[in-house]
């Protein structure tokens, strides 16, 4: 259509056309310059006017203390029929209560209530809000200095070896861990954790591991708990081979002569920036959530250095007056 429109003008006057045209080419470079007071298109902008105008948006960083720690032990031997170990690991006196078969729309639907009114800060409350729509409950008294394994297992009774298929209207396993002294919930922001457990059975054998968890506030929030992903120059093995093939390996070393002894394992986490590999790392990157960049480099980067992924926000996981404060000072 615009063909035809530039060969009927140009037929009609071609001193027309031609000016027609050099219009619209000053316009379009107008525009793409940026003379009309618009912005300037990324591509055509030098690398101080990208840094000082396209700079990711930071979030202020509100540091709380969480009293409540959790962990999953022995994960290849967990599944509905042999239970599950779990290790909890708390600043205060605390309830660890598990619920077996916890029904999945009653709990989000008791996370909601928790917003608005109904504060889950006791297994009651969450047992009030679920409408006790669960198989079976089991509850440890955590002491603060007390950091023995818990063992939770389905009980004979329910004569359950699965939960079914996927999508499924019920969670393997909900662990809530609560705080047990009423002064204790006045001194932390965060009265409960909720971790969601998946637990390996006949019809989803899915390895073990904690789905999500969420950490419910006094004031009526609640966060869902997420893991950061920071750089490491060398991890120790996920796990260790079992002892029967691990001990034939080492036999058949022996029979040829390169038997060794067995190597320890240490873990040497990376603090240092990914990029100059000097600073130290301070800054986290959304949504794909590394910690890779220090403050130096921070400023360049709008797209995660490591993924590639661009970053929407960011936040510092501290601040500059707490690095100053843990930097050891120079002895003169």
């Amino acid at each position: 259509m615009a063909a035809v429109f530039l060969v009927t003008l140009y037929e009609y006057s071609p001193l027309f056309y031609i000016a027609v045209v050099f219009v619209c080419f000053l316009v379009t470079s107008g525009l793409v310059l940026g003379w009309f007071g618009w912005d300037v298109p990324v591509i055509l902008r030098n690398s101080e006017e990208t840094e000082s105008s396209a700079g990711v948006s930071k979030k202020q960083m509100r540091q709380v203390k969480n009293p409540f720690g959790l962990e999953i032990l022995h994960l290849t031997a967990a599944s509905v029929t042999k239970g599950i170990t779990l290790k909890p690991d708390c600043l205060e006196d605390c309830f660890l209560t598990c619920y077996w078969g916890c029904s999945v729309q009653k709990l989000y639907e008791a996370l909601q209530k928790h917003i608005y009114c109904f504060r889950i800060k006791t297994p009651q409350a969450l047992e009030d809000a679920l409408y006790n729509e669960y198989l079976y409950r089991q509850q440890y008294f955590i002491k603060k200095t007390d950091k023995e394994e818990k063992y939770c297992q389905l009980s004979e009774d329910a004569q359950i070896t699965d939960f079914g298929p996927v999508p499924r209207s019920c969670y393997p396993l909900v662990a809530l861990l609560t705080l047990a002294e009423e002064e204790d919930r006045e001194i932390y922001d965060i009265i409960s954790m909720v971790s969601i457990i998946h637990v390996p059975d006949e019809s989803y054998r899915l390895s073990c591991r904690i789905l999500y968890q969420y950490l419910l506030l006094a004031q009526g929030q609640f966060h869902d708990l997420k893991q950061l992903f920071m750089s490491a120059n060398s991890s120790p093995p996920t796990s260790d081979p079992p002892p029967g093939e691990r001990d034939a390996d080492r036999t058949l070393l022996e029979k040829v002569g390169l038997a060794e002894d067995e190597p320890e394992w240490h873990e040497e986490t990376s603090k240092d920036c990914v990029v100059c590999q000097n600073a130290t790392v301070n800054w986290v990157l959304l949504p794909c959530r590394h910690a890779c960049l220090c403050d130096g480099c921070m400023k360049y980067f709008q797209q995660c250095p490591m993924c590639r992924q661009f970053v929407q926000e960011s936040f510092p996981l501290c601040s500059r007056k707490e690095q100053d404060e843990a930097e050891p000072k120079p002895v003169l």
